[in-house]
């Protein structure tokens, strides 16, 4: 993405047909391309949170009855959380059970 040096407005492609420009919409700003412009860059993920509470919320949870998604292991750990306002349901958390696995999901 370029920005216009005028106005710092996004520019926009244009072909010509024989060449190409950068221009910009709401200055008479007009860049003629006459090489090849590559650029690339790598973005760093960022570091989230566990916004359950990471293992330590899981430690004291019950198990129930319900099939894994991914490995179709019959039992998970389950907990209830209010994630909506007070007139929603909550939402019912779950991790697989299976050591190999532990895949979450929610409904």
């Amino acid at each position: 993405m370029y920005f216009c040096p005028q106005c710092s407005n996004l520019l926009l492609v244009q072909s010509d047909g024989s060449q190409q420009q950068f221009y910009c919409q709401t200055c008479p700003y007009v860049y003629i391309v006459v090489k090849t412009i590559v650029q690339r860059r790598t973005l760093e993920s960022k570091e989230t949170d566990d916004v359950l509470g990471g293992d330590e919320a899981w430690a004291n949870v019950d198990s129930t009855e319900a099939s894994c998604p991914r490995c179709e292991h019959s039992r998970a750990y389950y907990m209830q959380i209010q994630t909506r306002s007070a007139d929603e349901p909550m939402t019912t958390f779950y991790k697989c059970c299976e050591l190999k696995c532990g895949w979450q999901w929610k409904e």
